[in-house]
């Protein structure tokens, strides 16, 4: 199962905040995509990723908009 979570338009700190909240109801193991076209998201999420314990399994941008993928802790 994989959830995505769409913060397009949303500006910093609002797609790291909902991106941290919505982790939490993540079932372990399992993997969250987030889109968001906040440049800075591509610094933040990472961040959010290493300090949490999230595993960023990718990051890439296409047409401005930036794709995570983020696996919930086992």
């Amino acid at each position: 199962m994989s959830e995505l979570l769409d913060v397009k338009g949303l500006n910093c700190p609002l797609p790291v905040l909902r991106t941290k909240k919505t982790m939490k109801g993540v079932p372990k193991g399992e993997v969250l995509t987030v889109e968001a076209t906040d440049p800075n998201a591509a610094r933040d999420i990472p961040a959010l990723c290493e300090a949490s314990g999230f595993e960023l399994l990718s990051l890439e941008e296409r047409d401005g908009v930036f794709v995570f993928k983020i696996r919930q802790a086992a």
